[in-house]
């Protein structure tokens, strides 16, 4: 069974990425970790973080066959809860190098949103390469206009998005909750 969870990286708790991650939770039953919630520190090369939660979070996540990235754009690029979030994966191949090969070989996806869901760059570009790096499998991105994530009045090319993003990552099949 393919058991996927979402990493939310997003200032607000509940704002459009959030009803992105909700909406395909409801459809498919996969389970959503919300960085705010969690006290994750920025990188450093000396690996001295004092006891965050980014260890026993990770342990958490690489139970999963898919990971999935959610975040708003903000000013052209991922949020900076998801960037540190990300950084810190450079202890997979330093520190915690037993999770980096359970990591290894899994699913790696993206949703994002931004105002009017135009997207004309390479946004999912740092997701695709993290992957490479971290020998996992990028299995694509979906992004949405979070005008229509805040009226809740999803665009049939809207839905028809989710329902291929749904398909090639193979989630329709994920109708337990894991975790």
């Amino acid at each position: 069974m393919n058991k996927t969870i979402i990493v939310l990286g997003s200032s607000r708790l509940h704002g459009n990425t959030w009803k992105l991650c909700k909406k395909l939770s409801d459809l498919t039953n996969v389970d959503i970790i919300n960085l705010k919630e969690y006290d994750i520190h920025e990188y450093d090369y000396d690996n001295k973080y004092d006891d965050d939660d980014f260890p026993p979070l990770l342990e958490k996540i690489a139970k999963y066959d898919t990971i999935i990235f959610a975040t708003p754009i903000y000013w052209y690029s991922m949020s900076a809860r998801l960037k540190m979030f990300i950084d810190r994966l450079s202890d997979l191949i330093t520190t915690k190098k037993d999770l980096g090969r359970q990591i290894k070989g899994k699913n790696l996806a993206l949703l994002s949103t931004n105002y009017d869901g135009t997207l004309d760059f390479d946004f999912a570009l740092p997701f695709r390469m993290t992957a490479k790096y971290l020998h996992l499998e990028f299995t694509g991105h979906l992004h949405l206009s979070g005008l229509e994530l805040e009226s809740d009045n999803l665009s049939d090319e809207s839905k028809n998005k989710i329902e291929k993003f749904i398909k090639s990552n193979n989630l329709e099949k994920d109708l337990t909750k894991s975790a």
